[in-house]
């Protein structure tokens, strides 16, 4: 668990940039995308592995009632753990949601293979990512931009975390992108850019800022494998006699 304190200050600092304006307005568009995204999960167990001590409203029109929080903030979690190692059974969980979580992971790839462990056949992943190929990511490359948050983040692009599913034995079902205009630190200047939104999704949707993945885990199916009869050594090397002869040693 000592990686897990070592990222109290990580969890601390993002908690504090999602206060700012341009954090809370990417929270506020992510409720908006996520609530019916949710509304479309089914099943028992609800598992949301997430960066953050906060908790938000976004699960509100979720069917599943039992829900849980994994994180590596001591504070407002249900289960303090590294998102790399999920303290839960294998085929236990109906979904799981990852907002932002792939993006500061320390080993993102094995974040979605626990994800998978842990997952019903059938169960679905929701994924909420900065896209690199944006005015978020050109961002990035500003002077000093990263050794910030949430700059300093992975921003791995929707069609590799795609790939990553895929080679798991996920089905892709769905994927969302939305906040085209620029990370400009005020809210006022961002809601300037509202013509920036709709011009984005119509003509350059792979450009947006933000994207939501939602993948289901595929049914394993049992290939039966055929045994490979082999005669015993010894069987092998004999000689075998004709059966006529066998009958006349056993009748004489």
């Amino acid at each position: 668990m000592d990686r897990a304190n070592g990222n109290e200050a990580l969890v601390e600092a993002l908690d504090r940039w999602f206060q700012t304006d341009l954090g809370a307005l990417v929270l506020e568009q992510e409720r908006k995308r996520l609530a019916p995204v949710v509304e479309g999960l089914f099943g028992y167990f609800l598992v949301e592995v997430s960066p953050l001590c906060r908790r938000f409203d976004y699960l509100q029109s979720c069917p599943i009632g039992r829900r849980f929080h994994v994180g590596t903030c001591v504070r407002g979690n249900d289960v303090l753990a590294l998102p790399e190692r999920l303290p839960l059974a294998s085929d236990l969980i109906d979904a799981v949601v990852l907002p932002h979580t792939l993006d500061f992971a320390e080993n993102p790839h094995q974040v979605l293979r626990e994800v998978e462990r842990v997952l019903i056949p059938e169960g679905r992943v929701v994924i909420v990512g900065f896209n690199p190929w944006s005015l978020w990511g050109l961002w990035r490359s500003m002077p000093g931009a990263g050794r910030k948050l949430p700059w300093r983040g992975h921003f791995i692009s929707s069609a590799r975390v795609g790939d990553w599913l895929s080679l798991l034995g996920f089905d892709l079902n769905q994927t969302e992108t939305f906040l085209f205009r620029p990370p400009w630190k005020r809210a006022w200047l961002m809601r300037w850019a509202r013509l920036m939104e709709k011009t984005g999704a119509r003509f350059w949707p792979r450009l947006a800022g933000i994207y939501i993945v939602v993948a289901t885990k595929r049914v394993s199916t049992l290939t039966p494998i055929r045994p490979r009869w082999r005669l015993p050594r010894k069987l092998g090397r004999a000689s075998v006699e004709p059966v006529a002869n066998l009958v006349e040693k056993r009748n004489g």
